[in-house]
């Protein structure tokens, strides 16, 4: 697992592994991340469904209950597919801009 950090945000992606590995390794490695705002990126993966997307949602709520974002990034899925509770854009760029907005609304108690 590979992470990137700039400033209160951490990018994590991990090259040749299957989602539940990287699902297990994510959320052995989430508490040293939790206090930054996390992008998962997923380009890494050929094949990925809503349904995979799906497998971060509790962890991504428990995360956004402690007041900080989580984004996931990838163009592979449909996102009328994905519920609106977690955050699914198609570039990294996309996913530094919500979490810009995000500290936005919860700065102005949104």
């Amino acid at each position: 697992m590979i992470f990137d950090k700039d400033g209160t945000t951490t990018i994590v992606f991990q090259e040749k592994t299957s989602l539940s590995t990287f699902m297990e390794n994510l959320n052995n490695a989430y508490p040293k991340l939790k206090h930054d705002h996390i992008v998962v990126n997923l380009f890494s993966f050929n094949k990925i469904s809503a349904n995979d997307i799906l497998e971060f949602l509790d962890l991504s709520n428990v995360h956004k209950h402690s007041g900080k974002s989580f984004v996931l990034v990838t163009d592979k899925v449909s996102y009328d597919d994905i519920p609106d509770e977690i955050s699914v854009v198609p570039t990294l760029q996309e996913a530094k801009d919500l979490i810009e907005m995000e500290e936005i609304e919860r700065d102005l108690g949104i």
